[in-house]
């Protein structure tokens, strides 16, 4: 067992899923090449597995202030996708990276149904999903993220130089593991709710 197997025999009942801005307006052609074409599937499995174990869904939907991007709220693309069909115990709405800088406040209702840990699903990898990490796991929560039920799309840096979305999300793995989350995959996870919380 290595050390993401054992922490993740942690995953109690006081645990959220919350699924980052897994919204139609990232289809859109503008973003650019994506990765990890599985991760719809993978989300799609862990709210599944998370509704069935009776654990809380979080979604949160990114309503961008910039008219012109597909994630403005006057645009289809701010839609969540159609599979997003279990039904939530909280939609949080945003306009910056954080989940935790939305309306309602994540972080309160969370306090508020004594939740100590959180799973973290979605998109971009990078952004909003780490950002999300970041500040849960300084918020003091346990952070499971669940790397391969998230996605991004290739990006420039300052320089010039593009770093493909399969770099991106290496670095992102790398930047959080141990430090404020744990990363893991879908089938752990999905095998902790079902092994720990469906008794």
């Amino acid at each position: 067992m290595d050390e993401s197997d054992a922490r993740l025999s942690g995953l109690g009942p006081l645990v959220a899923l919350v699924v980052v801005d897994v919204q139609m307006g990232f289809e859109d052609p503008r973003w650019g090449p994506r990765n990890n074409p599985q991760a719809d599937s993978n989300i799609a499995a862990l709210i599944e597995g998370f509704a069935r174990a009776g654990l809380p869904i979080v979604y949160v939907r990114h309503d961008s202030d910039d008219h012109d991007s597909p994630l403005h709220p006057s645009q289809p693309g701010n839609a969540l996708k159609s599979y997003l069909r279990a039904e939530p115990a909280l939609v949080v709405s945003k306009n910056v990276n954080s989940s935790f800088h939305g309306t309602p406040d994540l972080h309160a209702w969370l306090q508020a149904h004594e939740i100590a840990g959180i799973v973290i699903a979605g998109i971009t990898t990078n952004h909003c999903c780490e950002t999300t990490a970041r500040i849960g796991g300084n918020l003091g929560y346990q952070v499971w993220f669940a790397l391969d039920a998230t996605h991004t799309f290739d990006r420039g840096g300052p320089d010039g130089t593009v770093m493909t979305a399969d770099e991106l999300v290496h670095a992102t793995a790398v930047n959080l593991h141990t430090e404020f989350a744990t990363v893991t995959s879908t089938d752990l996870l999905l095998a902790a709710v079902g092994s720990d919380l469906r008794h």
